[in-house]
């Protein structure tokens, strides 16, 4: 049996239900079936869009990157131009991409490993990059140190939003203090859940702070 193509369906429709859902759902929830009867359509009709749901996670991906450039173009235009040099483009970028993939559940997941459909971020790339090379670090280097703090914001909003608590649906963060019980003979490993699952928004900025002093110690040359 052949599946016509819905006409009033288009991608955006597809990815914009998903997100939603992926918020009331989570990842785990999110499958095809389930997006297609909230859109009232039958499941196949989303394979016209989208061949697998791997594909809908890169587009689902892409658009938070299209959110998350548009937010930060709208508030440059509100601020003004700035003149703060590499350091704040590096951790003001990572902060942006930690608030937009935590407007999400379990949204680094989603973000992580995604390949971009498009090249709406190629352009703030280049230039955040241009900022690293004009303050005189290779163009490898360059690369390097933008994809270590990357990667540090990512693999940290997966642990944040593993552990800690959970606005979309009320849940509280890790217990804390039955761990430290159950750990009771190990006083420092005891103790190190307090600053690892607790002060996500403190830890970040410890962390992003650590990784922006490490390669400029390391990768500026």
């Amino acid at each position: 049996m052949t599946t016509r193509r819905n006409p009033k369906l288009d991608r955006g429709q597809v990815v914009g239900t998903a997100l939603d859902l992926l918020n009331e759902a989570g990842l785990d929830g999110l499958t095809l079936r389930a997006i297609a009867a909230r859109l009232d359509v039958k499941a196949p009709a989303l394979y016209w869009h989208f061949k697998d749901k791997q594909a809908l996670l890169d587009e689902m991906a892409t658009e938070m990157m299209r959110r998350m450039t548009g937010r930060a173009e709208a508030g440059r235009a509100g601020a003004g131009h700035s003149e703060g040099g590499w350091r704040e483009t590096y951790l003001t970028t990572m902060r942006a991409l930690r608030a937009e993939l935590l407007r999400y559940r379990d949204g680094a997941k989603v973000y992580s490993g995604a390949r971009f459909t498009d090249t709406s971020y190629a352009a703030g790339l280049d230039a955040s990059l241009r900022a690293l090379v004009e303050a005189g670090f290779t163009p490898a280097n360059a690369a390097r140190a933008w994809q270590t703090a990357y990667s540090y914001t990512i693999g940290y909003v997966i642990e944040e939003q593993a552990m800690g608590p959970n606005p979309f649906d009320g849940e509280e963060g890790y217990d804390v203090d039955s761990r430290a019980e159950r750990l009771a003979a190990h006083p420092l490993a005891a103790e190190s859940g307090r600053v690892m699952f607790q002060g996500f928004d403190e830890g970040f900025e410890q962390g992003l702070a650590a990784v922006l002093a490490g390669v400029e110690a390391t990768l500026l040359r």
